[in-house]
């Protein structure tokens, strides 16, 4: 079997999978390749070292990366079709001990887009983000680690202002996760110059009515994302926080002020991706169940919305408004209550709450 051919297979099984993630792990003698499938990481079969590195260097080619380079970190992307579905893989290489590079693929189908409804745990969770969306203008914040859902929800979300709200949708992205035709997609280049900078200017005057930011990484990107809420847009984006209030301190680190936090910031959320219980067997789901549960994850969030968000602002925590706030531990404890998570899942993702107390 040919190097081109093995790769492949491994991507078609991968996505047969329900795979987010692949790893090519170097050891001395061989790779180890790895599945992550509903957060969890799963052995799928070992290769010679030399047959890794060959095949590390046709992923790097066919992701138009430097096949020469291999001292230095290197990301690059491809879309591809399988089984009349399009996907958009991203691949990140790094170098590591044995003088050999890791490579992580990360799979993103471009084809499937839940309800709201679908993707969260408690209904009343999705219809608080329905109203939120319905605000003319401000920022939403969606927070959480690597791998909560937060990319997936944001676009469920500007899917929904699209198609049910009936607005025009411009999203600023690096780069553009999944490929829509039912709204606008800007890709970050900034060899072009086209900077988020440069980007969310011609974006003004696009006339939109909702604009997706990426993320929110730096200073740049954070008084960006505000001078187009206070224009008078509905902005959506992403940030890194544990939690809701983080996201807050996260802000005004990045330079904001705290008069133009309470003028444009009208939502912010943290949210865990959790395994639920088989609804057959009562345990977590497993990457290949025998109940054919198919993995099933939900995402469950706390909303900081109202006066809780201005009793963050004016005292640190939402403790004036506790009845109206439900943190995400306290979601969490819900969820295992109801019996939708295991207390071992709960214990996984259970936060420290002393500063909502």
């Amino acid at each position: 079997m040919s190097i081109q051919t093995k790769a492949v297979s491994i991507i078609e099984a991968a996505i047969r999978c329900g795979v987010s993630d692949i790893h090519f792990l170097p050891r001395k003698n061989e790779y180890i390749i790895q599945f992550r499938a509903a957060g969890m990481l799963s052995h799928f079969t070992s290769i010679h070292a030399k047959e890794g590195e060959r095949m590390i260097a046709h992923f790097k080619y066919d992701a138009s990366m430097d096949i020469a380079e291999k001292r230095k970190p290197q990301s690059g992307s491809l879309h591809l079709t399988f089984n009349h579905q399009s996907y958009s893989l991203r691949f990140s290489t790094l170098p590591s001990s044995y003088q050999r590079e890791s490579l992580v693929i990360r799979i993103l189908p471009q084809h499937s887009f839940q309800p709201i409804q679908h993707q969260l745990l408690f209904p009343t969770m999705a219809k608080q983000l329905v109203s939120l969306l319905k605000n003319p203008h401000g920022l939403l914040l969606y927070s959480g680690p690597t791998g909560s859902g937060k990319t997936t929800l944001l676009y469920t979300l500007v899917q929904y202002c699209s198609d049910q709200l009936h607005r025009h949708v411009i999203t600023l992205e690096d780069p553009i996760e999944k490929i829509n035709e039912d709204f606008l997609q800007i890709q970050v280049n900034e060899r072009a110059g086209m900077t988020y900078s440069n980007g969310l200017k011609a974006i003004l005057r696009h006339d939109p009515d909702v604009i997706m930011v990426g993320e929110i990484r730096d200073e740049e990107t954070a008084h960006i994302a505000v001078r187009a809420a206070l224009s008078g847009h509905l902005v959506l984006s992403t940030i890194h926080s544990r939690n809701a209030v983080g996201a807050v301190h996260r802000l005004l680190e990045f330079g904001v002020n705290k008069e133009e936090v309470i003028q444009t910031v009208v939502g912010i959320t943290a949210q865990r991706l959790v395994r639920l219980r088989c609804p057959l067997c009562g345990e977590e789901e497993k990457l290949h169940c025998l109940h054919l549960f198919h993995n099933r994850r939900a995402s469950v969030m706390e909303i900081l919305m109202g006066s809780a968000l201005l009793d963050v602002l004016n005292n640190g925590s939402p403790v004036l408004s506790r009845k109206k706030f439900i943190s995400l531990d306290e979601s969490l404890r819900k969820g295992v209550a109801l019996g939708h998570i295991t207390e071992r899942e709960y214990s996984k993702w259970a936060i420290q709450t002393e500063i909502y107390d």
